[in-house]
């Protein structure tokens, strides 16, 4: 993964890279035995990682969970990831509650060299499909869940939930801040503007670019 780093990089700022991202490499190297599987020798943990629960995740060749993340494991179908994928600092991963009370959640699938940026939430208790060469920027949230709330004389916490899941096809941009709700469909090809909050179908190589969902065609 080093034969990347730029040139023009000082000699000095490499051995700090270099030394952190050992850091990383051993910690992987200390908690790999948990996960259901790891394919290939790396897996990169940052400080401070809190996973729960993962004897239900796989990872793929040269995963990175950065610091400060949490992965919560209990689901139904489990957390995959595929090779090159990048969990973002602070970010969290939530299939279910912490103590296993409700409904055990589906949980998320994300393919080849797909990224997520910093201070996310991914609320899996739907299922979550992410394609390859998806790129998510930092405070992006995805709820693969909506509470029913149709009975008046009922608590809306009492009505349970609905979740028909979130698909990201392969080849996407989901600038920062964007809030993807349940049930969307994200073709593939596609650039979802910072701020934007999809609540329907985006159609295959469109750009959104206001929280109203104006689409414009990329080619």
């Amino acid at each position: 993964m080093f034969k990347n780093i730029n040139e023009s990089i000082s000699n000095i700022d490499k051995m700090r890279i270099f030394s952190l991202t050992f850091r990383k490499l051993i910690k992987g190297f200390m908690v790999r035995y948990r996960f259901g599987s790891v394919r290939g020798p790396l897996l990169f943990i940052g400080k401070h990682v809190n996973l729960l629960n993962v004897g239900s995740v796989t990872c793929g060749k040269n995963v990175k969970i950065e610091d400060f993340s949490e992965i919560q494991g209990l689901s139904t179908n489990g957390l995959h990831f595929g090779d090159n994928v990048t969990i973002g600092r602070y970010t969290m991963i939530r299939p279910s509650s912490y103590y296993g009370v409700g409904n055990i959640g589906w949980g998320i699938k994300m393919g080849n060299n797909s990224s997520i940026g910093p201070f996310r939430y991914i609320g899996c208790a739907g299922s979550i499909e992410i394609g390859d060469n998806v790129m998510i920027g930092p405070r992006v949230s995805l709820f693969a869940e909506n509470h029913v709330f149709s009975d008046e004389n009922r608590t809306i916490k009492s009505q349970g939930t609905t979740n028909k899941g979130i698909t990201i096809e392969s080849n996407c941009w989901i600038g920062s801040g964007v809030t993807i709700l349940d049930g969307v469909v994200i073709g593939s090809g596609s650039v979802i503007g910072a701020g934007s909050l999809i609540t329907k179908n985006v159609a295959k190589n469109s750009i959104i670019y206001d929280k109203r969902n104006r689409q414009d065609k990329i080619r």
